[in-house]
């Protein structure tokens, strides 16, 4: 098989049924502790056999996000919030209920970050965001440094596109392609335990993520403080059978 062939080769009908359960249950659609419809509903409704439905089932309750019982059916088993790329940054983080607070947005001078990215230019948009739950438990803190230019140099006075930084970057052309992410376990200090009405101290998941546009350009660093009670990590890889 050659790689043109390969590359055009269509999803499997299981990765697409996965991918819409996933989906379904990390934005919050079925909630933890949820019946998930049956196997011979799912199976009508996605147009695919039994067997295929079981093996999709099996796939997601390795991942932890359902409870298979036998008899009864498979249960939601995942309450948090995913960091999983599939579903974009800002939604993976914040979800439908997290309420986002601006702390600061500002155009900065920072060269020792152009150096270490490789950007162009050492002005940067600095926008940093407490989310939030709906009784106001702070649970993330996220310190985003992008380049100024375009509608990114405009935030400070005109706000985010949409209320979206990924829709602002791609308002001035940016558009994200490859990254890395490094995730820790790490004590907050005075300053970001103030911001997330915590002692400092507390163990929180710390997170910093690089990302680039196709050409390698640097896109966006993003340094994030998220309660482990609320977050996940999800890192997935090679092709799902």
């Amino acid at each position: 098989m050659t790689a043109e062939s390969a590359a055009a080769r269509p999803p499997k009908k299981s990765t697409l049924v996965a991918e819409s359960l996933r989906r379904a249950i990390l934005t919050g659609r079925y909630r933890d502790g949820q019946l998930l419809p049956g196997e011979q509903e799912l199976a009508q409704r996605y147009e695919v056999s039994r067997g295929t439905i079981r093996k999709v089932l099996a796939q997601l309750g390795e991942e932890s996000l359902i409870n298979t019982r036998t008899g009864v059916g498979s249960f939601v088993s995942f309450g948090g919030r995913a960091l999983d790329q599939r579903l974009g940054w800002g939604r993976a983080l914040a979800g439908a209920e997290l309420a986002t607070t601006v702390l600061r947005a500002e155009i900065i001078a920072d060269p020792d970050l152009a150096v270490g990215v490789g950007a162009a230019s050492s002005r940067f948009l600095a926008l940093d965001r407490v989310r939030a739950l709906p009784d106001g438990t702070p649970v993330s803190l996220e310190r985003s440094r992008v380049p100024a230019v375009g509608a990114l140099a405009a935030v400070p006075r005109d706000g985010l596109v949409d209320g979206s930084l990924t829709a602002t970057l791609r308002e001035a052309g940016l558009t994200p392609a490859s990254g890395e992410q490094w995730v820790s376990v790490a004590a907050l200090d005075l300053d970001d335990a103030a911001h997330l009405e915590r002692t400092a101290g507390t163990l929180f998941l710390h997170s910093t993520r690089l990302v680039r546009d196709a050409a390698g350009d640097f896109v966006e660093k993003v340094v994030s403080w998220l309660d482990p009670d609320h977050f996940r990590v999800h890192i997935s890889f090679g092709e799902t059978a």
